[in-house]
């Protein structure tokens, strides 16, 4: 469990039976696409084409882009946690998915290979901090958000560093 495409492989099982949500398809989608594009430029090196304009195209593409679509992957399955509880009360997913769910996602956080999530999750934290501390903030989502990074961070996996 502690590698990547098993987190990947509990996540398929987590949502293959429950009412589709869309949201689910793009962290797979995504990450298809980025192997889809490694296998690519992988094929064109074999077969000497990737200096054409396709090949250093993608490459290209590959290179800029790459962090910003691991944060949103990151992002994406941050987001599922809330559309799952919420999917519980609207039946179209059973009660133990919310568990589950959770498990993968502390896999995800605790993940030495891939630090996305860690990123994510301390960026919307410091997003809802700022928020909920500008002067304007009701003092009850203040009082909700500061209990939700409470529950957030003590929910938090440890992290093992080497």
């Amino acid at each position: 469990m502690n590698e990547d495409s098993a987190h990947y492989l509990l996540f398929s099982v987590i949502f293959l039976f429950s009412s589709p949500i869309t949201l689910v398809l793009l962290p797979v989608a995504l990450f298809a696409f980025l192997h889809l594009s490694a296998n690519t430029l992988q094929l064109m090196d074999k077969t000497g084409t990737r200096a054409s304009s396709l090949g250093n195209l993608l490459s290209n593409f590959v290179t800029n882009y790459q962090k910003t679509i691991l944060l949103t992957v990151a992002m994406a399955e941050i987001i599922l946690m809330p559309i799952a509880v919420l999917a519980v009360f609207g039946g179209l997913t059973s009660l133990v998915t919310p568990f589950i769910y959770y498990r993968f996602l502390s896999f995800r956080y605790a993940s030495r290979r891939n630090p996305y999530t860690r990123q994510t999750f301390r960026q919307v934290r410091l997003t809802v901090e700022a928020v909920i501390f500008l002067p304007a903030c009701p003092q009850i989502v203040r009082n909700l958000g500061q209990k939700a990074i409470d529950l957030t961070c003590r929910l938090a996996p440890p992290v093992v560093t080497n």
